[in-house]
């Protein structure tokens, strides 16, 4: 049987916040669509720092033992990743960064050019929040500058774009 999965991840502290609405609205969403949906809270999880020995861009795993196994398996089940992070200072918070660094031979295989991606096939979806009141969060770039350093992660792994979603509040 080839089910529809998605993987959707939490990337922020407060369960109950704007990000966190956000992805569970998406999530309904997907689950209305006929997707079966893995939640992950980074903030719930156990995830070391990203050591850089670069070992896992041979073998595609890293080869510390914590919870990135389990998003390892997750991520390669799915056909989509939902990915919620409110904007820190033009940026993610600091969970999802070591996310990415942590799954840099999960997403690609280096070469002697250009990395190979190894997530081809796959789609994504960005969803952030950013409290910097207008115009300031367009002129300084704040959220543009979080969904841009998401996008880099997934762009170099070789999956699409499904686009993004921004609620700005303040």
């Amino acid at each position: 049987m080839n089910s529809k999965k998605v993987l959707a991840i939490l990337g922020s502290p407060r369960a109950d916040g704007v990000t966190a609405t956000m992805l569970d609205y998406s999530i309904r969403e997907a689950e209305k669509a006929g997707y079966i949906v893995s939640k992950i809270n980074l903030y719930e999880k156990q995830i070391s720092f990203c050591t850089g020995c670069r070992r896992c861009l041979d073998s595609g795993m890293c080869i510390q033992k914590d919870d990135m196994q389990e998003i390892v398996l997750l991520l390669h089940e799915s056909q989509i990743v939902l990915l919620a992070a409110p904007t820190y200072w033009a940026n993610v918070p600091a969970p999802v960064k070591n996310l990415f660094d942590r799954l840099l031979g999960t997403a690609m295989k280096e070469t002697a050019t250009f990395p190979e991606p190894r997530l081809s096939g796959k789609k994504y979806m960005l969803l952030t929040a950013c409290n910097t009141p207008a115009p300031f969060s367009w002129l300084f770039g704040q959220s543009r500058g979080a969904i841009r350093n998401m996008d880099e992660f997934f762009k170099t792994a070789g999956m699409k774009s499904m686009g993004s979603s921004l609620c700005k509040y303040w």
